[in-house]
């Protein structure tokens, strides 16, 4: 997930770009501000993205997620009718608990990856790509049964929210929370009142490290985040941006909506079947392509890992891949890359190719602006934290 991470056209010049309730905080610390999805978001600040990408890795990070869509679904039957618009199995979990995956076209295609929190018992926070919100949610209202009471509201504009990444998050919640808030579970989720303010807090992320995102009210945005800043300077915790978040996520395999996952490609073919319940549910909204998809041997492609074996400029989007040390036709195309900070600033990337080329060790190469250099298809992830394996948790970046 789920940075929001959609890679999307940014709006002509005449329309203004949104700007989330810490924009004016991220400019005055110096945040160099971007066009993303329609928003005005940092991409990183004074201490640049490498030093980012190090803190996240090493101590603490906290990036502003407020751009991401939140939309609240309750009332009878709420998880039930959950379960038959998303492609994992709620009945899994319950509340207190979260689980991501992701919203399917009729093909099997995916419309938008994001995760979904129980935070009470039947009621259910969703959180979404930014680039995705009217379009998630006017499809899931439009999915709703004739004369429901079921409600899916848009709270986007309700809330702020942050992402607080790193191995020294839990103590950064303890010394904001107190050291009687009990911490959330792996993928749990709790709601904590402090001072007045109501926090929705997940032990989720973006970034393959352990950490929490905060959901709160809006109007209290820059008190928390300065509050937040000055608690956790002690640990080492900095303001980080979209560049190191992207870093972050590929050198852990999360994907990114718009890039390494669209409508034409399955959750199947992108290496993330185990989010997709084709074994205990008997219906949900494309599981009879992913069935016939199965049936026919698999996805014809797959997203693959590579990792550069010659010195070359930073791989990125949108460049062919070819078979073989020899060149030849393109086989295939990137849909993410750049270089690792965690593994001496290797080149890295993910790339749909055929399925008989997805497999570790095979040998491809990288078309980059117009210059052949060699890389190897690789096991995912790049990178694993020393005390966990790394497993996707969405933002929905």
């Amino acid at each position: 997930m789920t940075q929001d991470a959609s890679a999307t056209a940014e709006p002509p010049a005449s329309v203004a770009l949104k700007q989330t309730p810490l924009h004016a905080a991220h400019v005055r610390l110096g945040g160099k501000m971007v066009g993303f999805g329609g928003w005005s978001m940092p991409v990183q600040y004074a201490s640049g993205i490498l030093a980012e990408h190090r803190a996240v890795r090493n101590a603490v990070g906290v990036f502003d997620i407020s751009h991401m869509g939140q939309f609240i679904v309750g009332g009878a039957g709420a998880k039930a009718w959950l379960n038959r618009v998303f492609s994992n199995n709620l009945d899994r979990i319950h509340a207190g608990q979260s689980q991501y995956g992701f919203l399917l076209n009729e093909a099997g295609g995916v419309i938008d990856d994001l995760i979904i929190y129980e935070y009470a018992p039947g009621e259910f926070l969703l959180v979404v790509n930014a680039s995705m919100i009217e379009v998630d949610l006017a499809w899931l209202q439009g999915h709703l049964p004739a004369g429901s009471h079921l409600e899916v509201s848009d709270r986007s504009d309700r809330f702020a929210a942050l992402a607080i990444q790193g191995p020294r998050a839990p103590e950064v919640f303890a010394a904001f929370f107190g050291p009687e808030a009990a911490l959330p579970e792996r993928l749990g989720v709790k709601v904590i009142e402090r001072h007045g303010l109501r926090f929705v807090v997940a032990r989720t992320g973006y970034t393959g490290e352990d950490g929490f995102e905060w959901f709160f009210p809006a109007r209290a945005a820059e008190v928390v985040w300065d509050e937040l800043l000055a608690v956790g300077a002690p640990y080492g915790l900095i303001p980080c941006g979209l560049g190191s978040r992207d870093s972050l996520r590929l050198e852990v395999c999360y994907p990114l909506n718009g890039s390494d996952l669209s409508p034409v490609r399955t959750p199947v073919a992108a290496g993330l079947g185990i989010f997709v319940d084709l074994k205990e549910k008997a219906d949900f909204v494309g599981r009879a392509a992913l069935l016939k998809e199965k049936e026919n041997g698999g996805p014809a492609e797959r997203l693959a890992a590579f990792r550069m074996t010659e010195k070359s400029p930073p791989p990125r989007s949108h460049y062919p891949v070819l078979a073989g040390s020899d060149g030849g036709a393109p086989v295939g195309e990137t849909t993410s890359g750049g270089m690792a900070p965690s593994l001496d600033s290797a080149g890295i990337g993910l790339a749909y190719v055929p399925a008989k080329l997805a497999k570790p060790g095979e040998t491809i190469q990288i078309d980059i602006r117009g210059r052949k250099f060699g890389a190897e298809i690789v096991k995912k992830p790049f990178y694993k934290r020393p005390d966990a394996a790394s497993k996707p948790a969405g933002e929905t970046p």
